[in-house]
């Protein structure tokens, strides 16, 4: 039976039934359908017997449906016969990085987000030995839900027929492109993708970020270079699978929900996909609704009265307020002549000194117990810059204890010269469980120096305040016990407040 005899409203294995036809290529069909069973909407993609990748899209279906990872389409059934041969897979919902930047780039924060979930996502594809290598923006989805997807993953390559010899690196330089696009709205391919413009280029090279688009935090412009142009970054090692995309990008803030003009109800969100699922099309929006004017409640009955209750009460206070000052001060006249003990009483001491905020003037990843002293140094600035899309993080471990490797490892801080520290505030960032502390000292040796404050817990926002304040030129955020990240174990500093007395 072949592809254009299959028409809407005929069912697949008795439960798929075929509702619209989203796109047509090379004799494979993709279908919105519903599944009956489960009564929700999915992707059903409907072949030509002559298909001539038949068989390895079939099995690529199959291998990509043992991939675990929430971010990769769900691949729910692949069958392969004479008469109907199909793949049934996720229906996703949402707005695709192209939908984000077709009028411009995206915060450059938020699209490194985006992107580091789909490096991670696609990382784990890896490990299963599947690859893309055919990323464009409309594989990259922001979903309904407020989570990444990312589709096509093992499906899409075999049905544009794109192979590599090294597909690692093809997809470390796809997600290059995706973070290019993010951050400048321009393409950088051989071909315009989804209507998006160009990138510029420069003797023979597309133009790196920085000098597309104003305002390319300078890290993001290393990174995107590394993945996708390393002959700008000449010295510097490209990052050639996902997992050192990955991994360059582990200390960027995850994607939160952008604000929306209106609530969700009344405005439809476009549904996305590629060209295995889901579909490509942008809803119509509505308007917002006027706002309502403002309701005027009647007063209640006898109110009146109540007033007047009211201000009375307030009369005979200030008549008896009056009376009491005039008493007072009559008697005080009287006893002028002799003093009492409030007179002679000597004025108490400030309880607490004045602080002041204080900048460090460097700071370090710290592992005395590891083989060179140092934890993610190249990181440890992050915790002192004040922006909050930054952070100095450790290595990950694989338990909270460091595998009982070494007793705990930090970030330290040096002051400009020796202070009384009163306070230091940590943001810890969103990770769960753990210990730290916080010690002082004018040495950089763990048993010299003194800690002022410790925290059942590392996560979050934590004081660490000295009963008086503690002398010292270096700062140690200590982690005794590592939190949770991502199914391991690391510690995250975001930013890093001290106050020391005057």
């Amino acid at each position: 039976m072949s592809s254009s005899a299959i028409e809407p409203g005929m069912k697949l294995a008795e439960r798929f039934r075929l509702e619209d036809r989203v796109h047509e290529s090379g004799g494979a069909t993709l279908w919105k359908a519903i599944d009956e069973v489960l009564a929700r909407p999915v992707a059903v993609h409907t072949f030509d017997p002559d298909f001539p990748r038949l068989n390895e899209v079939v099995t690529a279906a199959r291998a990509a449906s043992r991939l675990t990872d929430p971010r990769l389409t769900q691949v729910f059934d692949a069958t392969e016969d004479d008469g109907r041969s199909y793949v049934v897979s996720e229906w996703v919902s949402g707005e695709t990085l192209t939908d984000m930047i077709t009028s411009g780039p995206l915060d450059p924060e938020r699209a490194a987000a985006l992107v580091a979930e789909a490096a991670e996502a696609l990382a784990h594809a890896h490990e299963a030995d599947q690859a893309h290598l055919c990323l464009t923006p409309d594989h990259l989805v922001w979903t309904a839900g407020s989570t990444v997807k990312l589709l096509g993953v093992g499906v899409d390559a075999v049905l544009a027929d794109v192979t590599s010899d090294d597909p690692a690196r093809a997809d470390a330089e796809g997600l290059g492109r995706l973070l290019y696009a993010g951050l400048t709205g321009h393409w950088p391919g051989d071909e315009q993708e989804g209507g998006l413009p160009a990138a510029p280029m420069d003797d023979g090279h597309f133009c790196t970020p920085r000098q597309v688009t104003a305002g390319v935090p300078g890290y993001l412009d290393t990174i995107t270079c590394r993945a996708m142009l390393p002959e700008s970054r000449r010295g510097l090692e490209p990052l050639t699978t996902p997992d050192e995309v990955a991994e360059a990008l582990a200390s960027v803030p995850r994607p939160t929900p952008m604000p929306m003009p209106m609530p969700a109800a009344q405005q439809p969100l476009p549904v996305a996909a590629s060209h295995s699922e889901g579909l490509d099309a942008m809803a119509p929006q509505r308007p917002a609704p006027p706002l309502a004017p403002p309701q005027h409640h009647p007063r209640p009955a006898g109110g009146g009265m109540v007033n007047k209750v009211a201000m009375t009460m307030v009369v005979l206070l200030v008549m008896v307020a009056v009376g009491l000052g005039a008493w007072t001060l009559g008697r005080s006249i009287g006893n002028a002549g002799t003093p009492t003990a409030e007179q002679t009483a000597k004025p108490t001491a400030t309880v607490a000194a004045a602080t002041r905020e204080v900048k460090p003037a460097s700071a370090s990843g710290f592992d005395p117990l590891g083989t060179d002293g140092a934890e993610r140094p190249e990181l440890a600035l992050y915790a002192v810059d004040g922006k909050p899309s930054t952070d100095w993080h450790s290595e990950s471990y694989n338990s909270e204890d460091f595998g009982r490797l070494k007793d705990g490892v930090g970030l330290m801080l040096t002051l400009d010269q020796s202070m009384s520290v009163k306070q230091v505030s940590v943001d810890f960032g969103s990770g769960s469980g753990g210990a730290a502390e916080v010690r002082v000292g004018d040495s950089q040796s763990l048993k010299d120096m003194t800690a002022i404050g410790k925290s059942a817990e590392a996560s979050g926002k934590k004081v660490f305040s000295a009963e008086s304040p503690e002398k010292g030129r270096h700062i140690l955020i200590w982690f005794t016990k590592m939190p949770t990240y991502q199914g391991k174990f690391r510690g995250t500093v975001i930013d890093v407040k001290v106050l020391a007395t005057k």
